[in-house]
């Protein structure tokens, strides 16, 4: 076919086995542990590479560059060519980009493999939602696509805790070992286990004029702009939080980084419970209502954050609940958005999922410098970034979702519909 037909979707012709969700889940994990896990050792990186804190600093913004632009050339590539050649390639590539990085003799270096790492690392995470939106439809789509989102979610969250751990046995270098074997598994987890989802006859031909086409056709899709904008600017309010937790944790409320630490481990596993609540909810609810659940929640919960914040009645013992009954309530956002934008376009499921996946890691580079612009002794940046986020997140949704999608899926029920309104 010539071009993108965002109103014809390919029909599911197989499920994915356990194997091949637990190699997705890595792919979707791989990125957001390159990003944070070595951060502890950002002041013994500065000294053993004779150089400043920017320049290190520099390691983690080309990183998220390359991240965001490989998915946006990544994705709609795999359009065109197919889901594993490009998947393969790239995460090959991952691996030497990696392995280098752990020998970088000088920053300079290792800013430019990092922009690599980033580049090539892209290609699990957006192929990884690509393969689930060729394969699997309705709840089972939202139940994988829970479970790839709450990794995405936690991985975050729980790399500077497992870079700590590293950090003294094995030193910064030995962190970027780590993720090389990491990679490694990623790269033979690709080629035994995952098969090629996109058939032939479903790609895009014509070359890049097509796969062109095939975005413009995507971002013009209404219903799909509203739920990936709810899920872009919903993950604002985790990065908003990530940012800002450790000053204002424990230069504010006075944590001990022990007691940081268990705070941080808290909040992981509240977006893992809201995940797999929202997994087993989803087939009798719906994945349209869960979402509302958890959007409206997460609101809700940002609003009395920001109000304490700034009017000086927030204090320990309710900044913690808060905070848990926030990141808990993006369990329920995170793979229903992703699975109702997804099948929108279900034929330009790589495009949807870079555009995704380029938007989060765009807010995460705009909210981090955001929440640090009050200094490190108020909450009220973080509360305003992320009651900011979650009504710009309600907002796409409730002004871009109403009526029959492009793509045909209304999952307001326990079973998708087509366009015609007969169960798929």
């Amino acid at each position: 076919m010539s071009a993108v037909a965002v109103d014809r979707p390919v029909r599911a012709r197989e499920s994915l086995s356990l194997v091949a969700v637990l190699v997705l889940a890595l792919l979707s994990a791989i990125a957001p542990l390159a990003t944070d896990m070595y951060l502890p050792g950002f002041p013994t990186m500065a000294d053993e590479l004779d150089t400043d804190a920017a320049s290190i600093q520099l390691t983690l913004t080309t990183f998220m560059a390359g991240l965001a632009i490989g998915q946006l050339v990544i994705g709609p590539l795999s359009d065109r060519w197919g889901r594993r050649r490009p998947l393969l390639v790239g995460a090959a590539v991952c691996v030497v980009a990696s392995a280098l990085c752990a020998v970088a003799p000088n920053v300079g270096v290792l800013i430019g493999l990092r922009f690599l790492q980033g580049f090539s690392g892209a290609a699990g995470v957006v192929i990884g939602r690509a393969i689930v939106a060729d394969t699997v439809r309705g709840v089972a789509a939202a139940k994988i696509f829970s479970l790839l989102m709450t990794i995405a979610g936690i991985a975050p969250v729980a790399a500077p805790l497992l870079g700590g751990v590293l950090l003294g046995p094995v030193g910064w270098r030995g962190v970027f070992g780590v993720l090389t074997a990491l990679a490694v598994v990623m790269l033979a987890g690709s080629f035994f286990a995952l098969r090629e989802s996109l058939p032939v006859a479903a790609r895009q031909a014509g070359g890049f004029l097509s796969v062109a086409r095939g975005a413009r056709l995507v971002l013009g899709n209404r219903r799909y702009l509203g739920y990936a904008l709810a899920m872009i600017f919903a993950m604002g309010a985790l990065f908003g939080y990530i940012s800002a937790s450790p000053f204002v944790l424990q230069t504010i409320f006075g944590l001990s980084s022990g007691w940081f630490s268990v705070a941080f481990a808290a909040n992981a596993l509240g977006v893992t419970f809201g995940s797999l609540a929202n997994a087993r909810l989803v087939g009798r609810a719906g994945a349209r209502r869960l979402l509302v659940v958890g959007l409206v929640s997460l609101l809700v919960w940002c609003v009395v954050l920001v109000v304490l914040a700034v009017s000086g009645g927030l204090r320990v013992w309710s900044v913690l609940p808060l905070l848990f009954l926030c990141i808990t309530s993006l369990g329920f956002v995170m793979g229903n958005a992703t699975s109702l934008a997804i099948a929108e376009a279900p034929s330009a499921a790589g495009t949807a999922s870079a555009v995704i996946g380029a938007g989060q890691f765009t807010v995460a580079a705009v909210v981090s410098p955001l929440v640090g612009l009050g200094g490190s002794g108020t909450a009220v940046p973080m509360a305003v970034v992320m009651v900011v986020s979650a009504g710009l997140a309600v907002a796409a949704f409730g002004l871009l979702t109403s009526g029959r999608g492009v793509g045909g899926y209304r999952y307001a029920g326990g079973a998708p519909a087509t366009s015609s309104g007969a169960p798929s």
